[in-house]
């Protein structure tokens, strides 16, 4: 499974913060957005700081063991579609989606339903309409939104 680019979109619109801190959502976080340790424990804000070597391997460990298997159990043709044609692209984007927003959401989301139905003007389309936190458009979230549907 080739997830170099959801690694790359996630690097770009998370940052590398080596101390903890509180996310948007409240959520301690640390790295790359990393919300767990591989061994499972969650983030706290007393974690000592890391290196960003060490992040991006967290954020990989996470990649491929909880976003990806969450794209693949909600949409599992994505993953087929690229075996088959060799294009990790459109993969990449939703794994990138479900790590800003979670596997939750897919699930119960229009986009998941489009995507299913291989509608990819659809998805592009359901793709835009998460650009808000708290309310308000996110340029932020406008500009990873956009580097997602660029890979659709």
């Amino acid at each position: 499974m080739n997830l170099t680019l959801a690694e790359a979109l996630c690097r770009r619109f998370e940052g590398f913060r080596a101390k903890p801190y509180l996310c948007p959502a409240g959520v301690a976080t640390i790295g790359y957005g990393s919300t767990y340790y591989p061994d499972g424990r969650r983030v706290t804000l007393i974690d000592p700081p890391i290196t960003e070597p060490v992040a991006r391997a967290l954020l990989m460990h996470e990649l491929a063991h909880t976003f990806a298997p969450g794209v693949v159990r909600q949409c599992p043709g994505l993953l087929a579609l690229a075996m088959r044609t060799g294009d990790w692209g459109k993969f990449n984007a939703i794994v990138d989606w479900a790590y800003n927003l979670g596997v939750g959401r897919l699930q119960t989301s229009t986009l998941r339903r489009k995507i299913n139905a291989q509608d990819w003007d659809g998805v592009r389309e359901q793709l835009m309409l998460w650009t808000r936190a708290g309310g308000q458009v996110m340029r932020g979230l406008v500009l990873r939104r956009q580097a997602e549907v660029d890979l659709i």
